[in-house]
């Protein structure tokens, strides 16, 4: 880990970055951001943790926690929900396992999230997996792209 946080500090110093820079870094690298790592460029930055725990609890994008390898994110914005969002979602849910209050199979296969809005109403309800956008999502459709990303876990 260290070898990753020293190679983000020299870009940071390189690039003249901040802290919103050297998050996202961090986030690329290991999937979420480790307290650990944020304790390590507090130190070496001389800036409080507490202004990393801010920003990263202030942006959505940031998460403090380890997520599934597929991260699947789902729009819960009016449109959306208006046109089903909570069936595909509780769908989802009950066709991973996924237990109530949990976002990460215990396999860490699956994360599933839920957004506010992702600002593609035309199209609700709207699913991402795995950052590929999919308009007009129907339960059948969404249980296909679940089962060809099992598959997938499969054959490797």
């Amino acid at each position: 880990m260290e070898e990753t946080l020293k190679r983000i500090l020299e870009e940071y110093k390189k690039n003249e970055g901040n802290v919103i820079s050297v998050m996202q870094e961090i986030q690329d690298a290991f999937g979420y951001i480790p307290e650990d790592a944020i304790n390590w460029f507090s130190k070496k930055l001389d800036i409080p943790a507490s202004r990393f725990f801010g920003v990263a609890t202030f942006y959505a994008q940031f998460h403090l926690k380890p997520r599934g390898r597929n991260i699947i994110t789902a729009c819960c914005g009016t449109a959306c929900h208006v046109k089903g969002s909570d069936r595909l979602i509780n769908g989802l849910r009950k066709e991973l396992n996924l237990p109530e209050g949990e976002d990460n199979t215990e396999d860490m296969e699956f994360a599933v999230e839920k957004v506010a809005c992702v600002g593609a109403c035309s199209i609700a309800p709207v699913v991402i997996v795995n950052k590929k956008v999919y308009g007009k999502m129907t339960a059948e459709n969404l249980m296909r792209e679940i089962k060809t990303l099992k598959g997938k876990r499969n054959e490797g």
